[in-house]
């Protein structure tokens, strides 16, 4: 694909703060969770890359029938690749569908095409007709992409927008029910900066105590890398929900140390290993880790939960000396209430 000057981008960025700020000249939007992507569109050529402009054309081939038959003009636009489940009146964002999406193989991508349709979701309009808009005012660009959609049906779509911070507070309580995890918000005047962090984002911060089940060593070597966490179901099995990461080189190499005496070890004194569940994401990454007796706890901060599993990784918050480990359990997780996507979509 001939892309235009100045192309391509990487996609604008978005800060984390704790509130949704309520001051003049912001445009507030739902934050969608899926595959960051910009489309490059001209006519029946269309080309999808990722966040790390990684392609993703070839994964998507209904969205690319979809922007060939809906957009018949050249256009570059920022937005979100989603997999939307479940019955009419009751459909949520499936992150784990999605995930499923990236296959190697041109069979199952063209069966999961059919199986579990892709959305594209715009919120950014950066070339229209051999003009260039990065440098024009969101305020512009976001008229443009309306005046663009206007006559677009599903599975192409507009983000939601308001100018109001009582309605963008209430979207980030109830549209996390739908799967979608936040408020972003945008000022009005600013042009499209690549790569940088000139958009506000707006996530739910929560706690849980966990139980840690072991750690893995550093990619250096040297080092805890990551601690591996669990929390006990209603039957009292202990399950895995994530991970623990981003620590300092300093704490890395003490936390190896800390742990030595909750290490199990077999009767020769070698410490035990277990291995992590693989996904199509691991590649040949060791996915092995260091077993340890399960009576650490820890508090974590987390956003929230996809199925039985922390979405993201989760940040250190604090050890937990006083409370039990069997005392950790998934019934102190907030579970939001359900959503129907279709009212987010319109």
């Amino acid at each position: 694909m001939h892309l235009p000057e100045g192309f391509p981008v990487a996609p604008m960025l978005a800060k984390a703060v704790a509130g949704i700020p309520d001051t003049a000249g912001l445009s507030y939007e739902p934050k969608w969770d899926g595959f960051r992507a910009i489309a490059y569109v001209d006519g029946a050529d269309v080309e999808l890359d990722s966040r790390g402009s990684k392609p993703l054309t070839r994964y998507f081939p209904e969205l690319v029938a979809e922007f060939t038959r809906q957009l018949p003009v050249s256009c570059v636009i920022d937005g979100e690749i989603v997999v939307r489940q479940g019955p009419v009146g009751s459909e949520y964002l499936d992150w784990d569908a999605l995930s499923q999406r990236i296959h190697p193989a041109q069979s199952r991508i063209l069966r999961l095409a059919e199986e579990t349709p892709a959305d594209f979701v715009a919120f950014d309009l950066l070339y229209l007709n051999d003009r260039s808009l990065k440098d024009d005012p969101f305020e512009s660009r976001r008229a443009a992409l309306e005046a663009l959609f206007e006559k677009i049906e599903a599975p192409l779509h507009v983000t939601r927008a308001t100018r109001d911070a009582s309605l963008a507070g209430r979207w980030l309580d109830q549209f996390e029910g739908a799967g979608l995890d936040g408020v972003v918000s945008k000022p009005l005047a600013a042009p499209y900066t690549p790569g940088k962090r000139t958009m506000l984002k707006t996530k739910h911060v929560r706690t849980a105590d966990v139980v840690v089940l072991g750690y893995r060593i550093h990619s250096s070597g040297e080092g805890v890398g990551s601690l591996l966490v669990g929390l006990h179901d209603a039957a009292g099995e202990l399950q895995s929900v994530g991970g623990i990461a981003a620590f300092s080189n300093e704490r890395r190499r003490a936390l190896i140390g800390e742990l030595d005496h909750l290490v199990q070890r077999d009767s020769s004194g070698t410490a035990v290993a277990g291995e992590s569940d693989r996904s199509r994401f691991s590649g040949s990454r060791d996915t092995s880790f260091v077993r340890l007796r399960p009576e650490l706890v820890v508090e974590v901060r987390y956003d929230h939960m996809e199925g039985a599993r922390f979405r993201h990784t989760v940040q250190f918050e604090r050890w937990r000396p006083d409370r039990d480990a069997a005392s950790c359990m998934f019934d102190q997780l907030e579970r939001p209430v359900a959503y129907d996507l279709g009212s987010v979509l319109g």
